[in-house]
């Protein structure tokens, strides 16, 4: 196919993915920052990943939090332990990154991770001049309700790059039905994490690396 733009989820794709726990420590922490040092354990965990605009204002309701501040602490805290792991070497970039700088089409990224996480990964990593748009969120309340799978963050980023047909890569169903939702095809990335991982919908790509990529986009 001939994509006028190629875009990446970046966690699970072009960088390692953080560990569970490590994440799981940066919700402690924020709900510790903001007033909150005994906090139940199913709200913490209800804090760390795939959490929804609901979540965050039932768990501020309950401690009688704002949830503009509290989940602003949250998105920092979660930000600063994730560059601690790029730093710290323990979140790396995939060796196979370097095949995408071949590729004629202008790139982009589009990730649920904080905007402050992906640019610090670019910038570490040097790779920031490979991309033309780098999407994360906002540390705002009202960005969980943007991100994958919601086309929001595909959409800015493909208005970028001047793109009217696209090809989207990600490691999670979220990514192929936030590709869908965009109208753009998808490309599902089989990582070690992903190996027997079952879909429930179809992307237009399965493929095990982004060598693969190649035979892809003409």
């Amino acid at each position: 196919m001939n994509y006028d733009a190629v875009v990446f989820d970046n966690d699970g794709v072009l960088v390692g993915r953080t560990h569970y726990e490590r994440l799981h420590e940066a919700a402690w922490d924020a709900f510790e920052e903001v007033g909150v040092p005994d906090p139940d354990p199913e709200h913490v965990e209800s804090m760390v990943v795939g959490v929804s605009p609901d979540d965050v204002r039932k768990v501020c309701t309950t401690y009688d939090l704002d949830a503009a501040e509290f989940w602003a602490t949250r998105d920092r805290v979660a930000a600063d332990v994730q560059r601690e792991e790029i730093r710290e070497g323990r979140k790396r970039l995939y060796d196979d990154i370097s095949t995408i700088a071949d590729l004629d089409q202008p790139l982009g990224i589009v990730s649920s991770n904080q905007q402050a996480t992906v640019d610090f990964a670019l910038e570490h990593f040097g790779v920031a001049d490979l991309f033309d748009a780098a999407y994360g969120r906002e540390p705002t309340v009202e960005s969980l309700r943007l991100k994958k799978p919601e086309p929001h963050y595909i959409e800015r980023a493909l208005a970028d790059l001047d793109a009217e047909t696209a090809l989207f890569v990600g490691d999670n169903e979220s990514d192929v039905r936030a590709a869908e939702a965009a109208g753009v095809d998808s490309a599902f990335l089989r990582r070690p994490h992903r190996i027997d991982h079952e879909l429930s919908v179809d992307p237009t790509y399965d493929l095990d690396s982004l060598h693969d990529l190649h035979g892809v986009c003409r």
